[in-house]
C-alpha cells in the first residue's frame, strides 16, 4: 500500500506511481492481445478464400479486405507492448528485460508498417517480434512468482519451439509443420504469447498495494520500490 509522510504540513504520497504502474501495464496487455486476436480471428473470416493451414498471418495484411484491420492492428500491438513494457519496468526496475519489451513492439510495429509484399523488411521484422514476444515471456518469469512463473516459461518455450519448427518448414522440410500446416505453426508462435499476456494482465491488475514481485536470489522488489539503475 501506498504511504504517506507529511513535510513542512504537506501530505505526500509515497509509492502511487509505481502501483498505477503496474495496472496500466496490466491493461495494456490485455487490451493489446485481446485486440490482436480478435482482429486476426475477425480478418481470416472476411479474407476471401482464405486457407487457415496454408496461408501465412501476415497474408492478411495484403488482402485488400483485411489490410488495413490486420496492419493497424500490429502498430497497436506493438505501441501497446512498447508502453506497457516501460510501465512495467518501473515495477521490476530491469532494463534488459523492458528491453526485450521495446524490441518485441518495434518488430510487430514494422510488421504492420513494412507489410508482406515489402520485400524482406516484413519478414525481418515479423522474425523479431516471434523472437522477442516468446523471449519476453521468459525474461518476465524471473520477476514473478508461482504458477504465474511457471506459465511464463512454458508459454515462451513453447512459442520458440514453433519458430524453430517454422523455420525448418520453410527451409523446405514441410513436414515440420505437421497436420497444422503454415498457418497453424504460426498460430502456435502468436496465439500462446497472447493469452500469457492476457494471463500477465491479470496478475498484475490483481496484484495488492503490498505484494511484490520476485526478486533475484533471496530479494524481492516491492511495487513501491524505485527500480534499480544498476540493473
Amino acid at each position: 500500500m501506498a504511504t504517506s509522510t507529511t513535510h513542512g504540513g504537506e501530505t505526500v504520497s509515497i509509492g502511487e506511481t509505481e502501483i498505477a504502474s503496474h495496472r496500466l501495464a496490466g491493461g495494456l496487455f490485455i487490451a493489446l492481445a485481446a485486440e490482436f486476436v480478435t482482429a486476426i480471428m475477425l480478418a481470416a473470416a472476411m479474407a476471401p478464400d482464405y486457407d487457415f493451414n496454408e496461408a501465412a498471418i501476415s497474408d492478411l495484411g495484403v488482402i485488400s479486405e483485411t489490410a488495413l484491420l490486420f496492419n493497424a492492428s500490429l502498430v497497436f500491438v506493438g505501441l501497446c507492448n512498447v508502453v506497457g513494457g516501460y510501465l512495467f519496468y518501473r515495477v521490476h526496475g530491469r532494463r534488459w528485460i523492458a528491453a526485450v519489451f521495446a524490441l518485441a513492439g518495434i518488430g510487430a510495429v514494422g510488421a504492420g508498417v513494412f507489410t508482406l509484399d515489402s520485400e524482406g523488411l516484413h519478414g525481418l521484422f515479423a522474425l523479431v517480434a516471434f523472437l522477442a514476444f516468446n523471449v519476453q515471456a521468459i525474461a518476465t518469469a524471473t520477476r514473478l512468482r508461482g504458477a504465474m512463473r511457471t506459465f511464463s516459461v512454458l508459454a515462451g518455450v513453447l512459442g520458440l519451439v514453433f519458430v524453430v519448427l517454422m523455420a525448418i518448414g520453410d527451409g523446405g522440410n514441410t513436414a515440420a509443420f505437421g497436420a497444422i500446416g503454415h498457418g497453424g505453426t504460426e498460430r502456435m508462435i502468436v496465439y500462446p504469447v497472447m493469452i500469457w499476456l492476457i494471463a500477465l494482465g491479470g496478475y498484475l491488475l490483481g496484484l495488492r498495494d503490498t505484494d511484490s514481485l520476485a526478486g533475484d536470489g533471496d530479494r524481492t522488489a516491492g511495487l513501491t520500490d524505485a527500480p534499480d539503475a544498476s540493473d
